[in-house]
């Protein structure tokens, strides 16, 4: 095995080693975060909130009620949990995203985020710093620190279609 696949390699909870679909390499969440996310309300409506993610080129934005972060939404959330279930443009957005979220620090290293996000089958992460959300992680961030030059890089920095 070389250096580069010896670099891959994860540990597993049950000892057993797997490759990475990421190499393991060192730098810090802040160094290739998107900083200052983009943020809606929760009674903002679906319609609005597909407005600002277009005009902004975000798939993803965080949800606020009450002052407090309430969630993250995607595109495909405005899709598959509103308009597929039968919402209208005109409903709320908040109903739609999801709660749970799993955040990173903005000084943890790169392969935590990577961790958080298999562990738990997320493509973003809110980052953190100081109790305040700085920025989202995202899988192509990601990808695109790890080998600019790989495809999954490539269709990472590519500007969406419209």
């Amino acid at each position: 095995m070389n250096n580069k696949e010896s670099d891959m390699l994860t540990a597993r909870a049950d000892g057993d080693a797997t490759v990475s679909a990421i190499p393991r390499r060192s730098g810090k969440i802040r160094d290739i975060m998107t900083p200052a996310p983009v943020g809606v309300y929760y009674s903002q409506t679906i319609g609005e909130t597909a407005r600002i993610m277009r005009d902004t080129q975000v798939g993803a934005v965080l949800v606020v009620n009450d002052g407090a972060l309430s969630g993250m939404v995607t595109d495909r959330d405005l899709v598959l949990r509103g308009l597929a279930e039968g919402a209208g443009p005109d409903s709320p957005v908040g109903p739609l995203c999801s709660g749970d979220l799993i955040g990173v620090a903005a000084d943890a290293d790169l392969y935590q985020a990577e961790q958080l996000m298999r562990e738990h089958a997320v493509r973003r992460l809110p980052v953190i710093n100081e109790g305040q959300v700085v920025g989202i992680v995202s899988l192509g961030d990601l990808a695109i620190s790890a080998d600019a030059d790989s495809p999954l890089a490539a269709v990472s920095r590519a500007q969406p279609s419209r």
